[in-house]
């Protein structure tokens, strides 16, 4: 008896070879629609699915698979006599071999202009149901659902006239992957087309993008995977054009970094350490932004990430040559700016598109046992939303860096303080358990660089009692800004005022765990 192999694909690529060697083989193949075409067209003989059914193709195309002797075809067991009878009664031929693709899906809501009709129309049933029942029949039926594992299948099928169960197996189980990350971009497409914010069952689908060399230490391993709909604006969609490949660790200092440069319009550059910034600039251009990002903490940045939101000249990478750095995300290098950088064969070079800087996208965070799923904090907020509530008001140059530093802030691990000198941070207490110990650590380190005269303080969320604001005010801080929300908010306004500090509440807390 004549096996025989079913192919439907929506990727024709290396399917007219495939199925050239499957008729040497001696397969008996039946197809549809384009596939069919495009095997007629190379000269292979094939099979209608009608012929096979008895029944025609109907509703444009929706109902040509779903019939018993398909499905019986790809369901009976060979092992079992009622199957078997069952089959030859009904004229049911087994059917040996599934190569199916799927209607893209994917591709058709990733354009910008897709319709709804478009998209339903591109769900696709009859492939699914064809796979599912072929890889369930796994111990009998040899299903393909990638291109690249026709090689395999055709190594195996010349070498002993059969596939492995130990293939069909692992192909099974990549058949099952692939209809559950199918469905699960369907099921997040209709529920956000229906806005669901809440719904009572979470389908996340990713794809492998990269096996890293190892974790967060190198005896952990690790792998990087992309959303199945990539964002233009994330590190899993920045392009390497030079040095080695990306760890764990930088990934997620490079994230962290990219987030923060996307708090800003004007020229900026952040370098990072840790997922902390280290250092912040901004300036008129974009050598004065990395010069300010620079001097603010030219010790920390050794080793660091950093991420400048325009073009890399070759006045800034003249600069940058000169620090141990692991990582630049820019939009792009000048090519003199690359030649002088790539000469460092380890530094990582990325380029970013920095047009689409805000992202909407959830965030996301495992748990033992589960997921912490929340909206991102990125709401826009500026001084018409800030108050006053001491006694003296800020002056413009104080707002101006008041605004700078409140969004550099919210980047930095709770609890969290930031202390910004014109166009740069000066001082950052980072992750510390109580607030005054951050407030003293962003001071300590301001007054070592002698940058405390005219700097700013922002606090990420309320100070519980007044003495994080008398330390600051000690030394040398003229205006803080900070949600306020204590019960001893008072208590902090009244020391503000005891020492002439303008201080701002923005009524909006941005702890970062």
């Amino acid at each position: 008896m004549l096996k025989r192999a079913l192919i439907s694909v929506s990727d024709k690529a290396g399917i007219v070879e495939f199925a050239q060697e499957l008729v040497a083989l001696k397969f008996e193949i039946i197809s549809t629609g384009g596939t069919k075409a495009a095997l007629d067209q190379a000269g292979i003989a094939t099979i209608g699915i009608e012929d096979v059914t008895a029944f025609p193709e109907m509703m444009d195309g929706r109902v040509k698979t779903l019939h018993p002797k398909i499905h019986g075809g790809l369901l009976g067991r060979r092992d079992l006599e009622s199957h078997v009878t069952a089959m030859t009664t009904h004229e049911i031929y087994p059917i040996d071999l599934v190569v199916v693709n799927l209607y893209p899906f994917k591709e058709t809501i990733s354009r910008p202009d897709v319709t709804e009709a478009e998209a339903i129309e591109n769900i696709d049933i009859g492939g699914p149901s064809m796979l599912r029942s072929a890889a369930k029949n796994h111990q009998f039926v040899t299903v393909a659902v990638d291109p690249s594992d026709y090689p395999t299948i055709l190594a195996e099928y010349k070498a002993t006239g059969e596939t492995t169960f130990a293939t069909r197996q692992k192909l099974a189980a990549k058949v099952f992957r692939h209809t559950a990350a199918y469905d699960a971009l369907i099921a997040s497409y209709l529920t956000d087309l229906v806005g669901e914010t809440e719904p009572e069952k979470l389908t996340l689908t990713y794809d492998l993008k990269q096996s890293l060399r190892y974790g967060e230490n190198s005896h952990q391993s690790a792998d990087f995977y992309q959303d199945a709909l990539p964002k233009n604006f994330s590190i899993a969609s920045a392009k390497q054009l030079h040095g080695k490949e990306l760890s764990y660790n930088n990934i997620r200092d490079a994230d962290a970094a990219v987030k923060i440069a996307a708090e800003y319009d004007q020229p900026i550059a952040v370098a990072v350490k840790h997922m902390n910034p280290c250092g912040i600039g901004t300036g008129e251009t974009a050598y004065e932004a990395f010069m300010n990002a620079y001097e603010a903490d030219p010790v920390s940045i050794f080793g660091g990430i950093v991420v400048i939101n325009r073009p890399v000249t070759l006045e800034v990478a003249n600069q940058m040559k000169n620090i141990f750095l692991e990582i630049i995300i820019a939009p792009s290098f000048d090519a003199d700016a690359f030649e002088v950088l790539a000469q460092k064969k380890n530094l990582r070079l990325l380029t970013l598109d920095f047009s689409a800087a805000v992202s909407e996208q959830a965030e996301v965070v495992s748990v033992l046992g589960g997921l912490l799923v929340q909206s991102p904090d990125n709401q826009k907020e500026g001084p018409a939303d800030w108050k006053v509530v001491t006694k003296r008001q800020p002056t413009d140059a104080e707002l101006a860096t008041m605004a700078f530093a409140w969004n550099g802030v919210k980047h930095v691990k709770s609890n969290a303080i930031l202390l910004a000198n014109g166009q740069r941070t000066v001082g950052i207490g980072a992750g510390q358990m109580n607030r005054v110990g951050s407030v003293k650590i962003a001071i300590d380190q301001a007054t070592a660089a002698n940058q405390i005269e005219g700097a700013v303080l922002a606090s990420d969320a309320f100070f519980p009692m007044s003495d994080s604001v008398e330390y600051a005010a000690k030394h040398g801080i003229k205006a803080i800004i900070q949600p306020g929300g204590s019960i001893k908010d008072q208590e902090s306004i009244d020391m503000a005022d005891q020492y002439g500090i303008t201080m701002i509440f923005t009524n909006l807390r941005h702890f970062k765990h």
